[in-house]
């Protein structure tokens, strides 16, 4: 697999739609192409880069199954726009999208929304331990830059109607896995926590009251922000405070404006940045083309 951290040398890597190609197939087949209709089928390869699965007979090709199937889109331009997602510190926004790789805006919305649905891990298992930080926070634009069409009635001063409450738990030196949730209730966040952290952790939190439940099942420590109280040696929430100011400067600073319906979507984008942050460009990018089986369909979008 190439390795590129620059711009310049993403286009080098592939300078047309064959080296794209080549590229996905190595990423997704290795050396043995395998059917997505029946892995255990032989494969024979046929003409403008098609396949043919010997025990059912169909035809695929490497966009069959994944984010870039039935799309006129060239894979060149969408590889590009996956990496502008992928790699770029804040994302890019559809209407940016559309000049720097030259579709309409539309298209570019729905390119950001297949790619980001990539980004989400389903988490079957406390997977997070040792030194854990949970805090809640609020994302949501200020009324007064909205278009008049989406300001929300009576959102003044600190009214939470405008925005969204997103929960996150962080591992101290490994992952961040964080939740858009509908409030947050003891009965919403503590399952969470029960089914992301492993029982033998310690949990640092604010001093919400919600949180006192958890003392049952782990070492917990609180840090008092009321009394103006931030840190206390190891006692503090400032690494989850550090990726939630990621989270709102890409959505406030890019986006300007994200729908509570697509917004886990942009968080799972933040949560991958956040967790590939040891990788270099192109090592994050082959992690993002491991993910790209999760198609999503325009109608689902807009339903």
């Amino acid at each position: 697999m190439f390795g590129f951290n620059t711009l310049t040398e993403f286009y080098d890597a592939f300078p047309d739609e064959q080296s794209c190609i080549d590229y996905l197939e190595k990423s997704r087949w290795g050396d043995i192409v395998v059917s997505p209709f029946d892995p255990t089928s032989k494969v024979y390869k046929c003409k403008g880069n098609r396949y043919k699965c010997k025990n059912t007979g169909k035809y695929f090709n490497v966009r069959t199954g994944t984010i870039f199937e039935n799309s006129k889109v060239s894979l060149r331009k969408w590889l590009l726009a996956s990496y502008f997602i992928v790699d770029m510190k804040r994302g890019v926004s559809s209407i940016q999208l559309s000049k720097l790789i030259g579709v309409t805006q539309k298209t570019a919305w729905f390119m950001i929304q297949r790619i980001q649905n990539c980004f989400n891990i389903e988490i079957k298992e406390p997977c997070l331990e040792g030194q854990i930080e949970v805090d809640e926070t609020y994302v949501g634009g200020k009324n007064k830059n909205r278009h008049s069409n989406k300001k929300v009635k009576n959102a003044q001063g600190r009214s939470l109607k405008d925005k969204t409450p997103v929960f996150g738990m962080v591992q101290r030196g490994g992952f961040v896995v964080a939740y858009v949730v509908n409030s947050v209730a003891g009965r919403t966040l503590l399952p969470l926590i029960y089914d992301t952290v492993i029982p033998s952790s310690t949990i640092y939190s604010d001093e919400l009251n919600i949180y006192n439940s958890i003392d049952k099942r782990y070492e917990h420590e609180v840090v008092y922000h009321k009394k103006k109280v931030y840190a206390i040696g190891d006692i503090s929430t400032n690494t989850i405070e550090g990726y939630w100011s990621h989270l709102k400067r890409a959505i406030s600073g890019t986006h300007f404006w994200v729908s509570k319906k697509h917004l886990q979507k942009y968080v799972d984008c933040e949560s991958f940045r956040y967790n590939t942050k040891h990788l270099s460009e192109s090592g994050r990018f082959d992690v993002f083309l491991q993910n790209i089986h999760r198609r999503l369909k325009y109608q689902q979008l807009i339903s």
